[in-house]
């Protein structure tokens, strides 16, 4: 469940600064830094500050949807930064069981995967691959109240 940062999630101690780690980004919501293992041109993750587990622990709800919202947004201006000569770009998550660290993160891709084999990592497999950020937002998105007629 989502929560207080957990002492030995390694993606906590990078959002609370004590973890030496470059950051590329940070608010109160995210922040942003590059994948160890870079499977493309660049490649940055994003994560909330809060410990939120994985994308099955969000929920349509307007703080979720707009968390999800936010950190595309951040990874999308990154990118655009730091690598304006790409034409590609991806933006997703793992989801359970093939999420590397149980802390939500979404990676932002700058193609083309170096070495191309990583590709392999963010293939679209329904309800355990790789899920595009656009995709979690569509199933966030908060539902429109329902406006009864007298």
């Amino acid at each position: 469940m989502a929560g207080a940062a957990s002492a030995s999630c390694i993606f906590c101690q990078i959002a609370s600064k004590s973890r030496p780690t470059t950051i590329l980004h940070s608010d109160e919501k995210v922040v942003a830094f590059e994948d160890i293992s870079p499977a493309a041109v660049r490649h940055y993750l994003v994560i909330p500050v809060e410990h939120i587990p994985n994308v099955k622990d969000l929920q349509r709800r307007t703080e979720d949807f707009s968390l999800v919202t936010h950190m595309l947004e951040v990874g999308q201006t990154l990118l655009r930064r730091d690598a304006p000569q790409c034409t590609q770009y991806r933006f997703g998550f793992h989801q359970p069981p093939l999420n590397s660290i149980n802390h939500l993160h979404l990676h932002c891709l700058a193609l083309p995967y170096t070495p191309r084999w990583k590709c392999v990592k963010f293939l679209s497999l329904g309800s355990i691959g790789f899920l595009e950020a656009e995709k979690l937002l569509e199933k966030l998105k908060p539902l429109p109240p329902v406006i009864s007629k007298v």
